[in-house]
């Protein structure tokens, strides 16, 4: 006989103190003459707030006798269902259902909150367990209710035979005497070092060690047994596993009722009411860089020569066909002239990451735009235009990259060093022995800006060597060269200043951008695709030409190589994330443009990936503030127009039930796992509670938060924002830790 129940989880928790009290006076009721176990076998396990507990009626049971079991599972995870139950069972040989049907080898979904409950009847195969025989030659046999007869003259204890009752009242009679004689000792020891102390102290401390032995008497005796190990997939999905068992004895022998439990769980999304979703028209742009025109438009430029527009950073037109059809064949010649990819099948498949400006003492659009070959050959060209979309017109070359005696006249190499051969130190580190990445950049993803003193810059620099600083000339928008830089570890005659990376370490995408009192350098660090890793870091210097460093002090540069995807280095904005909104999980954000809008509002705009199972890739734009302490967070949310309060917000506002995703670094990006949010509550007497514990505090008159979750410092800002594709708006906050260098998110939950 089997039965399955659902229920809703009402109440299951219990103190410490209750627990306490129960053992003593489990312990407390074993008596010398009357020693036994539980009625009852049990287990009980708890992991991932998901509770198992598996009992049976009795621990003893005569031959033939039924065996009624139960499991319960409660699932007190908020937010979290448990998917499909996958059942085996490694019961003991010979243990069948009584009514002749297969156990279950799953259950069904059990919702937060909700009680799962299987019960069932066992009954031992004769063969395996035959009657025992008793001293006088007969066999015991249930009666008609089930419980065992006892010969006459023979005095029982409930619940076991007198045979085993007898065994187990002499083994747990040992137990029991030898915590006595340590009860005895302790309390001798206890009293020896406490004389000449407080009488009432050395009282306590016995009676501690007393009551601390007893609660060991009462685990030996109650039948309860460890839980499994969790183990967590790395999805946005987990496995729990749990191995509830329980011993008992049957017709004489030891006998086991066990079960292994794989238990799917999942993050429950939260559907959006219909009237509250907003359309959203997103584009695919890939490394999109930022430009915005003087009529207010927004441009991203990005690689493979992709251009689209917004007017609200949100909704965006494509415009590729178009951007590619204006280029001429001689400019497309011109550009690819170094180092021409005869494996690309378009004209445009090799040339990456381009940056636009307006250079006001030129009175052109100036796009600076790599063109990537194999084995270092790469270089960054000019391109001007009339207008932001072209057509665009062959300048000049700023920086070569790759070069050997072959092709060194093609560069302008020599004009730089005056050396009319390639150098020694770029043949010592050069392509034809493979060893140029150890020293010297692949010349990719130019970013070009204006310093403070209107001077124009330009960083570029991919993995391998670095990341690097060229001095430009304002009116030419080409290569300053009037500017030398020294050559050593950190600086090279031709390439210029290196600002980050080195050693192969991974790092790319580098862009500068002046945001209140500092210039920020922005790196991708990682593989670019959706397992790969990809990831945005932030440094900052008083000075345009560095030192770079984030929070902690740590240099970008690298000096030896190291594997740094998820190291802790460079503040990360994000990592992969999954809100309870989302369908799938954000990936591979990285390749960033960021800039600061008329209003003075900044922003930071990427292209990411999801854990769908593809490559396709998507422009997002999320506002940027500055913390207390001047460094950069992003809003938990894409853009939507939202404007941060300077006043700040009070705390009746901010107060309430928060999903909170805290952006660990050591996740498994190979599998797609994402950090998803936990659940904690913000009292308005500044407690946290929930999945983390703390104090959080507002700072009046300013829209800073400061939050202590499980003992680190966050320090951020909160502030009124919609919900990815809804209109629903609520608090939210955005904040990095001080000494972990983490950054958090907190949503204000709301009703569904």
């Amino acid at each position: 006989m089997m039965n399955i129940k659902k229920k809703v989880l009402s109440k299951v928790k219990s103190s410490a103190a209750a627990l306490s009290i129960a053992a003593v006076a489990l312990s407390l009721s074993l008596g010398t003459a009357g020693l036994k176990k539980l009625s009852a076998a049990e287990f009980t396990g708890t992991d991932t707030d998901v509770t198992v507990t598996l009992t049976t009626d009795k621990d003893e049971y005569a031959a033939g006798e039924d065996i009624s079991f139960e499991l319960n599972i409660i699932n007190e995870r908020a937010g979290w269902q448990v998917g499909e139950v996958s059942v085996t069972y490694s019961n003991t040989e010979g243990l069948l259902p009584s009514n002749g049907t297969e156990l279950p080898a799953s259950f069904d979904t059990i919702k937060s909150g909700e009680t799962f409950t299987f019960s069932g009847t066992l009954v031992g195969d004769e063969a395996v367990f035959p009657p025992v025989s008793n001293e006088e030659g007969a066999t015991e046999a249930p009666d008609s209710t089930g419980v065992t007869k006892a010969p006459e003259g023979t005095t029982t204890v409930s619940g076991q035979t007198p045979q085993n009752g007898t065994v187990n009242g002499i083994v747990v009679g040992v137990i029991v005497a030898a915590v006595i004689i340590i009860v005895l000792l302790l309390v001798m020891l206890g009293l020896k070092k406490k004389k000449g102390s407080d009488s009432n102290k050395g009282a306590g401390s016995s009676l501690k060690m007393f009551l601390m032995a007893f609660g060991v008497l009462s685990l030996l005796t109650s039948g309860l047994y460890a839980p499994g190990v969790s183990v967590k997939a790395a999805s946005t999905d987990e496995e729990v596993i749990l191995r509830p068992y329980v011993k008992f004895t049957y017709a004489g022998q030891e006998a086991m009722i066990r079960m292994v439990l794989k238990m799917s769980m999942s993050q429950v999304k939260v559907d959006i009411p219909a009237d509250k979703k907003v359309s959203v028209k997103t584009t695919a742009c890939h490394d999109p860089s930022i430009f915005k025109d003087t009529d207010g438009t927004y441009y991203v430029f990005g690689t493979h020569m992709a251009l689209s527009k917004s007017t609200d950073l949100i909704n965006w037109s494509n415009m590729d066909k178009a951007f590619r059809d204006s280029f001429t064949k001689e400019v497309k010649d011109q550009i690819r002239a170094y180092n021409e990819d005869s494996s690309a099948g378009n004209w445009f498949d090799y040339l990456w990451a381009p940056d636009v400006i307006y250079n006001e003492e030129m009175g052109k659009y100036c796009m600076y735009l790599s063109a990537n070959g194999d084995n270092w050959i790469s270089n960054i060209v000019l391109l001007t235009a009339d207008t932001v979309t072209g057509p665009y017109e062959y300048a000049g070359t700023i920086v070569y990259g790759g070069f050997t005696e072959s092709n060194y006249d093609a560069t302008d190499v020599a004009l730089v060093t005056g050396e009319d051969s390639v150098p020694e130190r770029y043949i010592k580190h050069g392509v034809s022995n493979r060893k140029w990445g150890d020293e010297y950049p692949n010349c990719i993803d130019p970013c070009v800006f204006y310093d403070d003193a209107g001077n124009l810059w330009m960083s570029y620099g991919s993995w391998s060597g670095g990341i690097f600083l060229l001095k430009l000339d304002n009116s030419t928008g080409l290569r300053d060269y009037t500017v030398s830089y020294e050559t050593n570890a950190h600086s090279d005659a031709y390439f210029g200043k290196k600002i980050a990376g080195g050693k192969y370490v991974s790092g790319e995408a580098s862009y500068i951008q002046r945001i209140g009192d500092y210039y920020y350098l922005f790196i991708s660090y990682g593989n670019l695709e959706a397992k790969g890793g990809y990831n945005v870091r932030v440094f900052r210097s008083k000075n345009v030409d560095g030192e770079y460093v984030d929070e902690l002090g740590n240099s970008a540069l690298f000096d030896s190589y190291i594997f740094n995807y998820n190291l802790s280095v460079g503040v990360r904005l994000f990592g992969g994330y999954k809100w309870r909104t989302n369908l799938t999980g954000r990936v591979a954000q990285g390749h960033n443009s960021a800039f600061v809008d008329d209003d003075g509002k900044a922003y930071i705009v990427y292209h990411s990936r999801t854990t769908n199972g593809t490559e396709a890739h998507f422009v997002k734009v999320n506002q940027l503030f500055t913390t207390k302490e001047g460094w950069l967070v992003a809003s938990p949310f894409e853009t939507s127009g939202e404007t941060l309060n300077e006043n700040g917000l009070s705390a009746e506002e901010v107060a309430g039930d928060y999903e909170m995703i805290l952006h660990k670094l050591d996740i498994d990006y190979a599998n797609y796992e994402v950090n998803v949010p936990s659940f904690i509550s913000l009292s308005v007497d500044g407690t946290i509670t929930g999945a983390a514990s703390g104090s959080w505090s507002l700072e009046a008159g300013t829209p800073y938060i400061e939050l202590v979750i499980d003992g680190e410092t966050y320090s951020g800002v909160a502030l009124m924002q919609n919900i990815d594709g809804t209109s629903i708006e609520t608090p939210v906050f955005t904040a990095l830790g001080k000494t972990n260098q983490l950054t958090v998110w907190g949503s204000k939950s709301f009703s569904e």
